[in-house]
């Protein structure tokens, strides 16, 4: 969800179902040995004098026009609402990775810091409603479509920030770093992520009664959108199957609105070829529209941890997640952590399951959300300096573990007891009103 994503495409050559699902199936793993590791991270950007503050469209405007301007080498992108997220490159190691983006992190700060303005890991805005920044045929549909189910799209769209960890597929080969094994690690592991770093407990000023508020506006979007297939053995398969049978966002066209049909799956639309046939560009398209807690982009993209508090909170979950996808010992030991859980999944991805429900709402309050979390985490630790991780990158691991996990807490907690006339500051500190 981007802005870089927003142009209208001239209609090409129609693509058939079959061919749909050829070109399905042939992308969405691309397996081999993992060993490419990214992140993007999101950002809400608030007032540095008061964070709930609403800052201004033109004021965005101007301090985004410098940015762009700003030699970066992670993708910058404006979100709906305003928001800010930086993509990195594929890296070869998690060291070279949080190096990377935290260098681009620097540079951005700088510069809003000169307008007043700061980047706040937060999953889901404390006080403003959804206010849509970005004006874009895109953006006029998917707000369009996303209604049809209540205000809960609005507020993904503008007032939700993540932490999204990108892992390789895996291997062919049956195995703890073969692609099957992989896909339904992150499915089980994501409500374990869920539980650990759920950082947004309130909306409008007030708790919602979840700890991860943007898991819950998530599960109101319906499954439709944001739920993904079946886990089963065959990942390629339920994905392509997925892909066709989720309703689609819109019809782009060259001039005026997009149309945004009521309930047509992609399937439907290659059979009926109306009110125009599909194209490989409708395809691509419709695949961006999908918001999964696992997205397979050719890698895995996990999406289903908040955005985190302090200028440095994201490289935890970063951490985290390579270290128990990209270790062998430490995949193992996470596989066996979750194994357990997977019966409350009841088979169902995404926050449409009890499992993701619990993550969302109680986190690591639960005693078996909290017990995978502790063993999870401590295989990090393990592992860690077999990755490479720097000293920094370990010790940061460790507090959070402290602080947080062996306590079965979670961010959230810190903002739910924060004191009357107490709110969230822009780098996770108390500022008074």
């Amino acid at each position: 969800m981007s802005d870089s994503v927003g142009g209208c495409i001239r209609p090409r050559t129609a693509v058939s179902e079959a061919e749909v699902e050829a070109l399905v199936h042939g992308i969405c793993f691309k397996t081999g040995p993992p060993r490419l590791l990214g992140v993007e991270v999101e950002w809400l950007v608030h007032e540095l004098r008061d964070p709930r503050l609403p800052v201004s469209p033109e004021r965005l405007r101007a301090v985004y026009a410098a940015l762009r301007t700003v030699p970066l080498r992670s993708a910058l992108t404006v979100e709906p609402g305003g928001q800010l997220e930086l993509s990195s490159l594929p890296a070869a190691s998690l060291t070279e990775c949080v190096r990377t983006v935290s260098a681009d992190l620097d540079a951005v700060r700088a510069v809003l810091r000169e307008d007043g303005l700061a980047l706040v890991g937060l999953g889901h805005d404390p006080w403003q409603e959804p206010r849509r920044y970005l004006r874009q045929p895109r953006y006029d549909a998917m707000e369009a479509c996303l209604d049809r189910t209540g205000p809960a799209g609005r507020f993904m769209m503008c007032t939700s920030a993540s932490v999204q960890v990108c892992v390789d597929a895996g291997q062919e080969e049956p195995g703890p770093l073969g692609h099957v094994r992989r896909w339904w690690l992150a499915h089980q592991l994501g409500a374990v992520l869920v539980a650990a770093f759920a950082n947004s407990p309130l909306s409008g000023g007030r708790p919602t009664g979840w700890r991860s508020t943007r898991q819950l506006r998530w599960a109101q979007i319906g499954p439709g959108r944001a739920g993904g297939p079946v886990l089963d053995s065959d990942p390629r398969g339920a994905w392509t199957r997925h892909v066709l049978d989720a309703p689609v966002m819109c019809v782009r066209g060259e001039e005026g609105p997009w149309d945004v049909p009521d309930g047509m799956t992609f399937r439907e639309w290659t059979r009926s070829r109306t009110p125009r046939p599909p194209t490989r560009e409708d395809l691509d398209y419709h695949l961006t529209t999908l918001f999964p807690p696992v997205r397979p982009r050719g890698h895995l993209e996990l999406r289903m941890i908040d955005a985190q508090p302090g200028d440095d909170g994201w490289i935890v979950p970063l951490a985290v997640t390579a270290a128990l996808f990209d270790d062998p010992e430490a995949t193992e030991t996470a596989y066996r952590a979750v194994k357990p859980l997977a019966e409350r999944s009841l088979g169902m991805p995404g926050p449409h399951n009890p499992l993701y429900e619990a993550a969302a709402r109680d986190a690591l309050t639960d005693p078996e959300l909290r017990e995978a979390a502790v063993t999870c985490f401590t295989a990090v630790l393990a592992a860690l300096p077999r990755l490479g991780a720097t000293a920094a990158i370990t010790d940061a691991v460790a507090g959070y573990l402290e602080r947080y996990v062996l306590r079965g807490r979670c961010p959230a907690d810190d903002l739910l007891e924060m004191p009357g006339g107490a709110s969230p500051g822009p780098y996770g500190r108390e500022t008074r009103s």
